[in-house]
């Protein structure tokens, strides 16, 4: 009997090696994967539910669900989860010192709805009582112009939430001083190559983080396994299946990281 063939969208982890190359495969199913930054698998999937499965943002599920279309599952598999205090960046001009200086300043977005951006307002409402109607969000592309949100926002009357020009993006307008912050998951282009009108928040981000986990026992979920309820009801078999192999394929990294011999992943320059 023939495999059930599926389309699978996600980046290509370390924890899905085993899937891609065969070592571990799903029982019954042939998976066609297709490798493309989360972006754009993100898109595709929310905007047009392109593939049989796929990996997504966990607040577009969230979205999704809450909605009822697209219609989605999700299987308890996180191709991500990552702290995201490091993920704040102020001009050094703006006066934000700490997180209560974020009040009443222009903070730039990619998408209000990025899982990245949810949970740093989560944590600086919660931890820092800077609420998000406390300042003015701008929204749109961080190196090229012209980014949309993937899904209509449907915010409070007390949310502020502006778009930035189409020819303007916000990595220039953090550098230059027209926003006082940026928040989003990837760095800035001009933090990266060392810009002196840019830091990050929290310098010592790592230490932040970790008491962030000593105290709440969070570690902040950011991408899962979604499956179409398309293909799901057709072969409701399948979402055990794939958490099985997507476990097993987790586990050979596990593996390697037990070995004392020589180090199988790279932990030094």
């Amino acid at each position: 009997m023939s495999k059930l063939q599926l389309s699978f969208a996600c980046w290509d982890y370390d924890r899905v090696q085993a899937l891609i190359n065969g070592t571990v495969q799903a029982e019954g199913i042939d998976l066609n994967f297709l490798k493309m930054p989360v972006e754009e698998t993100f898109w595709r999937m929310m905007r047009h539910q392109e593939f049989d499965v796929s990996e997504l943002s966990f607040s577009s599920f969230l979205i999704a669900n809450d909605r009822g279309n697209p219609k989605f599952t999700a299987i308890p598999v996180f191709m991500s989860r990552m702290f995201r205090h490091s993920g704040i960046y102020v001009n050094v001009n703006s006066g934000i010192q700490e997180p209560g200086d974020l009040k009443g300043k222009r903070i730039g977005i990619p998408e209000y709805q990025l899982t990245a951006c949810t949970w740093i307002r989560g944590f600086l409402q919660h931890d820092y009582g800077v609420a998000a109607s406390d300042v003015q969000w701008l929204t749109g592309g961080q190196e090229q112009p012209g980014r949309i949100e993937k899904v209509k926002l449907d915010l409070p009357p007390e949310v502020r939430l502006t778009p930035i020009g189409p020819d303007q993006t916000l990595n220039a307008m953090l550098e230059n001083g027209e926003i006082d912050a940026f928040i989003a998951p990837r760095a800035p282009s001009c933090f990266l190559n060392g810009s002196p009108k840019v830091k990050r928040l929290f310098p010592d981000y790592a230490s932040v983080e970790q008491e962030y986990f000593r105290r709440s026992g969070i570690f902040p979920i950011m991408h899962v396994i979604a499956i179409r309820n398309e293909v799901l009801e057709r072969h409701p078999w399948i979402a055990a299946n794939l958490y099985d192999a997507f476990t097993a394929a987790k586990q050979q990294i596990y593996d390697g990281f037990r070995q004392t011999a020589a180090l199988k992943v790279t932990l030094h320059g």
